[in-house]
């Protein structure tokens, strides 16, 4: 039987909960237990592809870049390479403990992390109106003094968990090493790849690869991977079980079923926070648009149910 191949776009609290610090006994008991659900689309003839999310983890590693430079005066690295900095930590921690729930499953496959670029537009509009949340949250209070110290942009938090850091998330344009990906993929090893949407670099008119100030949506990326590779699936991990409209209001509702044309009423009417579930509806969007297959955006724990969160369909 032919193997499909399906993306799966691991949203950070995947291996971070929104109520916990961030040790690393916390992020590798989170990461295995969400290995541990991923398993379900392998026995059902699935290779994948694994993307994740960085927020929390590129935050606490910006912080730690400000902190250093403040007390030893250790030189701070730019945006990208704290990206690629998060990109090799969390996908080795992936890796690992996918290795280890394999083991568990008596389940032989090769697991390969790919510290990956993406190519975006230095012209995007994005980098005038920065959206992307990333790091911890604060008070207003704390917000104000770090805006005013280390001129950041903060956002209340939609969900009321207080103010965060938002950074330009500029529109992915193009993978590198997408070839390489759908070949490994294909060949039935497990690939980690597009990490907190990848590391944002643009191209000068003579080929030159510069990076640049950016955070990549890892959805919209993962998206785009999942298409010009042919993939079969796509689905989103995030931490609520289905879609809602009126989301955290008396009249919440939940979504199972969509249809393209309304998923996009319903993102162009503002259902959906442009620093949360707006990016993902986007994504799903695009991605069963340009390839007519199904999306689903669900949590790591319904993922193994069949039928589970909402679904997106041409």
């Amino acid at each position: 039987m032919k193997k499909k191949l399906a993306v799966i776009a691991l949203g950070g609290n995947a291996l971070l909960r929104g109520n916990e610090i961030g040790t690393i006994d916390e992020q590798e008991e989170n990461t295995f237990n969400t290995c541990k659900q991923l398993v379900g689309l392998i026995k059902n003839d699935y290779n994948i592809i694994i993307t994740h999310g960085n927020g929390p983890q590129v935050g606490n590693i910006l912080l730690r870049n400000e902190a250093g430079f403040d007390k030893y005066k250790i030189p701070q690295m730019p945006m990208d390479i704290c990206v690629a900095d998060s990109q090799g930590g969390i996908g080795y921690m992936i890796e690992r403990m996918m290795r280890n729930v394999l083991t568990e499953e008596k389940i032989k496959r090769d697991v390969v992390t790919l510290v990956t670029q993406v190519l975006v537009d230095k012209k995007d509009p994005a980098f005038e109106n920065p959206t992307k949340p990333v790091g911890a949250f604060y008070l207003k209070e704390e917000a104000d003094l770090l805006a005013k110290k280390n001129n950041w942009v903060f956002k209340k938090d939609p969900r009321n968990r207080g103010w965060r850091k938002v950074v330009a998330s500029p529109v992915p344009i193009q993978i590198a090493n997408q070839k390489v990906i759908k070949s490994l993929a294909k060949s039935g090893r497990i690939v980690i790849a597009v990490g907190g949407g990848g590391v944002p670099v643009y191209k000068h008119d003579n080929g030159y690869l510069e990076a640049i100030e950016a955070v990549i949506d890892k959805d919209l990326a993962s998206s785009v991977l999942a298409t010009n590779i042919g993939a079969d699936a796509f689905f989103i991990i995030t931490d609520v079980p289905k879609v809602y409209v009126n989301f955290n209001k008396k009249d919440q509702k939940e979504l199972n079923k969509l249809k393209v044309k309304t998923a996009q009423k319903y993102l162009e009417n503002g259902e959906f926070g442009a620093g949360s579930m707006g990016p993902k509806i986007k994504a799903a969007i695009k991605f069963t648009e340009n390839s007519g297959n199904e999306s689903v955006i669900t949590d790591s724990e319904s993922l193994p149910k069949n039928g589970c969160g909402t679904r997106i369909s041409p």
